[in-house]
């Protein structure tokens, strides 16, 4: 298997898109570090500071996070992780000034080479997956309306950045439907780690 070129790969894809999923896997085949927005953002919604209630209000209400309080965690975050020279990131950037933003960081400490995976789901089918997993995981976040509100701020305020992660870097668009498997085979063959 011949490594990606990548310093850095960014997972997009609408919630319930199973970018997560993708993404785990992908960086284990690859053995990159494996960094999720989520994931951080639950663990700061348990902690019972200001910024702490904050958080889980927002994430709560199905909100995103202000730019200004993601570069707030960012800025603990990333002079750790970028001790990892290669990374995947799942769930950020989520709008253009979040990309550049990171883009520029990474930029000023070496990284160089980048790639865009979007995992392309209908909406009826993000849905779907969605109410699935809330009847799995007890998610505040996954009610019918939320997941609607979310899924509606992923085509105004996420899709932009698709368009600016392709100024920087390869783009491949991943049909999302389909098997795990089906979809790990497409990602991996997309990026020639088959």
């Amino acid at each position: 298997m011949e490594m990606p070129k990548y310093d850095a790969i960014f997972m997009v894809g609408p919630q319930g898109s199973g970018k997560g999923t993708q993404g785990k896997l992908l960086a284990k085949k690859l053995g990159y570090f494996y960094w999720e927005m989520g994931e951080i953002l639950r663990e700061e919604a348990k902690k019972d500071t200001p910024f702490g209630r904050k958080v889980k209000s927002l994430i709560d209400a199905g909100h995103l996070l202000e730019d200004d309080e993601l570069y707030r965690i960012l800025n603990t975050e990333l002079p750790e992780i970028i001790k990892h020279k290669r990374i995947l990131f799942d769930g950020v950037p989520r709008r253009v000034g979040q990309g550049a933003y990171l883009i520029h960081y990474l930029n000023q400490n070496g990284f160089k080479e980048f790639a865009t995976i979007v995992i392309d789901v209908p909406t009826d089918e993000s849905t779907a997956r969605l109410l699935e997993r809330a009847h799995h995981e007890f998610r505040t976040d996954d009610t019918a309306e939320k997941i609607a509100y979310r899924l509606d701020l992923y085509q105004k305020e996420t899709k932009p950045v698709i368009k600016f992660l392709q100024g920087i870097g390869d783009l491949f668009t991943i049909d999302g439907v389909g098997s795990i498997e089906e979809i790990t085979t497409r990602i991996n063959r997309a990026l020639g780690v088959e």
